[in-house]
């Protein structure tokens, strides 16, 4: 039998690097025990500094890219940038995913849309959790504008930690393992679950299964969310192999 071929359709700041190494390294992952294949393509909107101006500017510029990857023909298209969607206004992400789908329809194609902002949310519903800390690479404002957005939604953050990190290319240049150790300053003694990244462009796959079984609670990132949600909106089982409880085919 001829595996499934599914085509990843990513919308990505033009200065991100770790959401083409994490998707694709998850469901790489996922090829060696899953029988589907996938291949990866990406647009990308202008971005270079996480800051509000910049920030909205590049939103503004996701329609186009959308219309290129349904030149594509993907199977299911992912906007990139948590920060972006949650800095624009509460509840914005399905604004987001209603104006993207629109115009791939208007590009002559019914894509599924998915948002790392509406897929955290969606993730952290999925496993349950009414209570969450986090860790996020922003400025301190927009890491209080991520807090609050996820508190809109029903979900209570109990501590965030904010690197205040404005240059993006430096956050994506992080050593993952080095939130082994920050996770230890997070109070997430009342927490249903842990965010190890608030941020697509912090990387912290290598990390997520290694913190999880150090506190025995879910630790997901928005990169992990984003890939469950795509898998949910392909109709597949949601597994990859060491990516966390979400990606544990449970959920």
């Amino acid at each position: 039998m001829i595996p499934r071929r599914i085509r990843i359709g990513q919308i990505v700041p033009s200065s991100n690097i770790t959401m083409e190494t994490e998707i694709p390294a998850m469901l790489r992952a996922r090829e060696r025990v899953e029988p589907e294949r996938f291949t990866f393509h990406s647009s990308r909107m202008r971005m270079t500094e996480v800051t509000k101006e910049q920030l909205e500017a590049m939103d503004d510029d996701a329609g186009r890219c959308a219309v290129e990857l349904t030149d594509a023909r993907v199977d299911v298209m992912g906007y990139a940038c948590l920060v972006a969607i949650m800095s624009r206004g509460l509840g914005y992400h399905r604004d987001s995913q209603r104006r993207l789908q629109e115009s791939a329809a208007a590009a002559g194609a019914d894509t599924p849309v998915v948002t790392s902002a509406g897929a955290l949310i969606e993730g952290l519903n999925a496993l349950g959790a009414k209570k969450v800390a986090l860790i996020a690479p922003y400025m301190l404002p927009l890491t209080k504008a991520v807090v609050e957005y996820i508190e809109h939604e029903g979900i209570t953050v109990t501590d965030y930690i904010a690197l205040e990190i404005p240059d993006n290319l430096e956050v994506g240049a992080r050593d993952p393992r080095v939130l082994t150790d920050i996770v230890q300053d997070l109070d997430h003694q009342d927490a249903d679950a842990v965010v190890l990244s608030a941020c697509v462009q912090m990387p912290s796959l290598e990390a997520v299964q290694e913190v999880e079984d150090a506190i025995g609670k879910p630790v997901v990132s928005a990169a992990v969310c984003t890939v469950y949600q795509m898998l949910k909106r392909l109709g597949l089982k949601t597994y990859v192999p060491d990516a966390g409880a979400l990606l544990s085919g449970r959920y």
